[in-house]
């Protein structure tokens, strides 16, 4: 096992939080307002983890990159208005498990811990609040200031910011976004099978688990490898 500097990136909902509720009230608000067909379920929990011009486009691709731009908008609004009239800490939860594997990991004096996710710098704030996180992750990229997955820039950037070289980084998602992502950047990748993407939709992953409780055993397993 190496003795140098190690990173966990994780991203958010659908691996640390069940943030879908939200997601899908705030997708049907923008839709209606625009006085289109709300996709179905599956299809917008499909594009979770993609900034959100990216995402509208992969939904309703016969439309302008203008029409993009207004949805993208009025789905920040609704999603923003649910933050200030709800509990985000009840209507975004942890998964079971999740505070119990960060704190584990925080607690290995080598492991430095991350967070790499298409939520604004705003939202992800309103969330850690709401969960008391903010100890744990020593970087932080949001969708404000990086291209979206599976773009590597952010894993990039959180190399840059903790000085580790991306074989001692491991990337943690529930989405075939943050796997490719992480191919890109030379990171290794660990799927959760908790989250928005079926467990097959993971090829890329080095490791999938099932469990939180799994995910430490596995990050040990990678270091253990290298």
């Amino acid at each position: 096992m190496t003795d140098a500097p190690r990173l966990v990136v994780f991203d958010v909902d659908g691996t640390l939080v069940d943030s879908q509720a939200g997601i899908l009230a705030a997708m049907d608000a923008a839709f209606g307002r625009a006085a289109l067909p709300v996709p179905p379920r599956g299809e917008v929990l499909g594009i979770v983890g993609l900034s959100l011009e990216v995402a509208m486009a992969r939904l309703v691709p016969d439309l302008s990159a203008q029409d993009h731009a207004r949805l993208a908008g009025w789905y920040r609004e609704a999603y923003a208005g649910q933050r200030a009239r709800e509990d985000v800490a009840m209507t975004s939860p942890l998964y079971p498990g999740a505070r119990e594997a960060l704190q584990a990991l925080h607690g290995e004096p080598a492991t430095l811990l991350g967070v790499a996710t298409g939520k604004s710098a705003r939202g992800l704030d309103v969330l850690f609040e709401a969960h008391r996180l903010s100890s744990f992750f020593v970087t932080r990229q949001v969708a404000d200031h990086h291209p979206s997955k599976p773009h590597p820039s952010m894993l990039r950037a959180a190399l840059d910011e903790t000085g580790v070289a991306p074989r001692d980084a491991v990337m943690v998602g529930d989405t075939e976004y943050d796997m490719e992502m992480a191919r890109a950047a030379g990171v290794r990748a660990i799927g959760v099978g908790w989250g928005y993407h079926a467990p097959v939709r993971l090829r890329a992953a080095d490791h999938v688990v099932g469990r939180f409780s799994e995910l430490p055993r596995a990050i040990s397993a990678l270091w253990e490898a290298a």
